[in-house]
């Protein structure tokens, strides 16, 4: 049964806008309770430090039974699962993160953990303990990769072993309770044929962006949250020829790079007495002397982009970021404000003519309302005109605005019929392109 008809069985799908709640109910709460504790006093006993997973099962298994509960088989091995995960693993939310159907998990306080699911937000039958139960397991999880979170530092972003991104906010600057925010990542990286398959894009745009790839062009990949701008990256990274040095600098490390040559770097946040950062912006500097083919940013969101800029204009040709905006000219605004928050006094027009010498390509990827994601502009920086940048649309998705018989907007993918000023440039880099990608 898939997770959607398990929803419905249970009858926790909930739309988080309405103004009636579904309450979450779960059977065996008070059991899993009353185990957790007397398991936990007895792994104490122990005094084990490091206990393997299997004494915990067998010291659950026997707390079930000496218990006395009637319960059946399944709800028992259930029961025994769910007391496991919350000891040894990350809780409630494990069966989340092994479901390949949840994209994001977002807990709103210990009794409202919302999921994704094919683009759509429902209210989960799950839940946990109480407060300390939730700060126990997003303790764990931040820990494993060396970061912390309390009452000084009440915010936290890291990953988990998969590559899965996670923010914490806990209180008191959270009101509502702690909050824990995972977004997935498929453990098999998204292919260009996916993309193709989920009408996330076209043969000639992704034929058309391997060349770009390939051929050495700059590319900003641009959207909202949740629009798909790292799946994007992933893809268009994947496109980079296995002989190329490349350097990928992110804050959490997300991206799902196979080639030999690699290096990935994470930033730091400050220590507890406040010393030690390694920001964005530092490791855009470091990468410079590391000799890269390719440098990736993960995401620039402050005055990291100048530093991004200069390197796409001093020799790193086929750079790749993304950033946070709602259009191809929204993106050239938001690069702008960036580039004036690394606290340079550079005039706009020297700003914009950086830009326009180092962007080439602008993809624009969005999330649209029935929860798809697509490709919707891929667009040209072309030069400046007067104090303006220019830019022209190669690819663009045109909508209706109405729906099919399963909510999906109904619309197309169109080539506009312009041909890029960057083909000379990818065809002088050994490239092959074909006409047609544009007709």
């Amino acid at each position: 049964m898939g997770l959607l008809s398990r929803l419905e069985k249970n009858k926790v799908i909930d739309n988080p806008e309405a103004d009636e709640k579904i309450p979450v109910v779960d059977e065996f709460f008070e059991i899993k309770n009353k185990l957790h504790s007397s398991v936990i006093s007895e792994i104490n006993k122990k005094g084990q430090n490091d206990i393997r997973d299997e004494v915990v099962k067998e010291i659950i298994t026997k707390a079930i039974e000496e218990d006395g509960t009637i319960i059946g088989k399944t709800e028992r091995a259930k029961v025994l699962e769910d007391v496991f995960n919350d000891i040894m693993g990350n809780g409630p939310i494990e069966e989340l993160l092994q479901n390949p159907d949840v994209s994001e998990i977002m807990v709103n306080g210990y009794n409202k953990i919302f999921i994704e699911v094919k683009g759509k937000i429902h209210l989960s039958n799950l839940r946990f303990r109480d407060d300390d139960h939730l700060l126990n397991v997003i303790d764990r999880i931040v820990s494993t990769v060396g970061r912390h979170i309390d009452e000084a530092s009440p915010m936290v972003d890291a990953r988990l072993k998969d590559g899965s991104r996670v923010n914490a906010v806990i209180p008191p600057i959270a009101l509502t309770g702690p909050t824990l925010t995972i977004r997935k990542f498929s453990k098999k990286p998204v292919t260009a044929n996916q993309l193709v398959d989920w009408g996330s894009a076209t043969p000639k745009m992704l034929s058309f962006l391997d060349a770009c790839v390939k051929g050495k062009i700059n590319i900003v990949v641009a959207g909202g949250t949740g629009s798909g701008k790292t799946t994007l990256l992933n893809v268009l990274s994947s496109f980079i020829p296995s002989t190329e040095r490349i350097v990928t600098i992110e804050d959490a490390a997300e991206l799902q790079l196979h080639q030999e040559h690699l290096i990935t770097l994470e930033s730091r946040p400050s220590n507890l007495e406040g010393s030690g950062q390694i920001s964005i912006r530092d490791l855009v500097r470091n990468s410079l002397r590391m000799r890269p083919d390719r440098i990736i940013v993960g995401e620039v969101r402050s005055g990291e982009a100048l530093d991004m800029l200069q390197a796409m204009n001093t020799g790193h040709d086929g750079s790749l970021t993304t950033t946070h905006a709602n259009s191809p000219r929204d993106t050239v605004s938001r690069l702008e404000t960036m580039v004036m928050m690394a606290g340079m006094e550079l005039p706009l027009k020297a700003i914009r003519e950086q830009i326009c010498s180092a962007v080439d390509i602008i993809v624009q990827q969005a999330r649209l309302s029935d929860g798809s994601r697509k490709i919707t502009n891929i667009t040209e920086i072309t030069g400046m005109e007067n104090d303006i940048v220019s830019m022209q649309d190669i690819f663009v998705f045109e909508t209706t605005g109405e729906r099919d018989n399963l909510g999906r907007f109904k619309g197309e993918f169109r080539p506009t019929g312009v041909k890029p000023q960057c083909l000379d440039k990818i065809s002088g880099n050994g490239v092959a392109i074909s006409n047609e990608w544009f007709r």
